[in-house]
């Protein structure tokens, strides 16, 4: 069974889209949309922005999706089964038709505008774990007196960690001397999947509550249960959820393969999960679309 995954954020390059542009007529169309419906060009700076500029959050969710739903679009086949790392389960909740991309495009907007916003409110951040066990994470996580959760499951040997920045360094220092083979600050915004994005919660849970969803035409595998859901009211509490709690990725990826996947088609911008899929089944296929197979 083939399955399309698509990537969150970090995926973001400068020129981004451009050779869709040019190469596809409806997907210049679908580009043309996005800069009315966010009521700015995103395509100059996804097409001519320079790396800082892609970094700014309500400019790098939406770049992110509206590459990966467009890129989805002009693949000559349908998935069997789709799941999106963080920011990439909406493009995936538009490859499975359920949401349109105009309302996936006004729901990322809207996430990306309170996610900024909740992250004014203190200095707070992420950081990798690399090559320590994620029982012994949760365990410190869990003790501490600061906020610090486990955020993204991104494969066995790597876990991210987010909360306040104070916490997130000390419990770096602190897991390096437990065992940690590596910890990273990451350059992000603030801390995402983590109880500080409880307000964005709120704000996001009223526009998905007032946006029409569909059944899907396939299982969609979500980040917060790692199962395959077919019901557009757990798709949408799901969703809600998956603010402040974490990324269940390597889980929902062995969910997919015991399912029947045997080859996943990573759709977006770079190629984070093929790597990080490598990693978790080398025995499964995993490829990177190009665009230049399709059209």
């Amino acid at each position: 069974m083939k399955a399309f995954i698509f990537p969150g954020q970090g995926s973001q390059f400068s020129g981004m889209g451009h050779n869709l542009y040019q190469a596809s007529e409806k997907a210049k169309k679908l580009f043309e949309s996005a800069n009315n419906i966010l009521d700015f060009n995103i395509c100059k700076i996804m097409f001519e922005g320079s790396e800082e500029d892609l970094k700014k959050t309500n400019v790098t969710q939406p770049a992110i999706f509206i590459h990966s739903t467009i890129l989805s679009n002009c693949i000559n086949m349908s998935p069997e089964m789709v799941a999106g790392h963080s920011l990439g389960e909406f493009s995936a909740l538009v490859a499975a038709k359920v949401i349109s991309f105009e309302d996936g495009l006004k729901l990322v907007k809207k996430r990306a505008e309170a996610m900024h916003q909740a992250c004014q409110k203190g200095d707070s951040t992420m950081a990798a774990i690399i090559g320590l066990d994620a029982s012994i994470i949760e365990e410190y996580c869990s003790k501490s007196e600061g906020v610090v959760v486990p955020a993204n499951y991104n494969s066995t040997s790597q876990i991210v960690i987010s909360g306040d920045r104070k916490t997130i360094e000390q419990t770096c220092n602190e897991l390096s001397n437990l065992g940690a083979k590596k910890t990273i600050i990451l350059p992000v915004g603030g801390a995402f999947h983590s109880p500080i994005m409880e307000p964005a919660k709120k704000e996001l849970q009223a526009a998905i509550n007032n946006t029409e969803f569909n059944a899907p035409i396939c299982p969609i595998y979500q980040n917060v249960s790692t199962n395959p859901e077919i019901d557009k009211d757990t798709i949408k509490i799901n969703l809600i959820e998956q603010l402040t709690a974490p990324v269940k990725w390597y889980q929902t990826i062995e969910n997919m393969i015991k399912n029947g996947a045997s080859q996943f088609i990573e759709v977006g911008p770079g190629k984070v999960l093929t790597g990080l899929n490598k990693r978790i089944n080398r025995q499964i296929e995993a490829v990177k679309f190009d665009i230049s197979s399709s059209i």
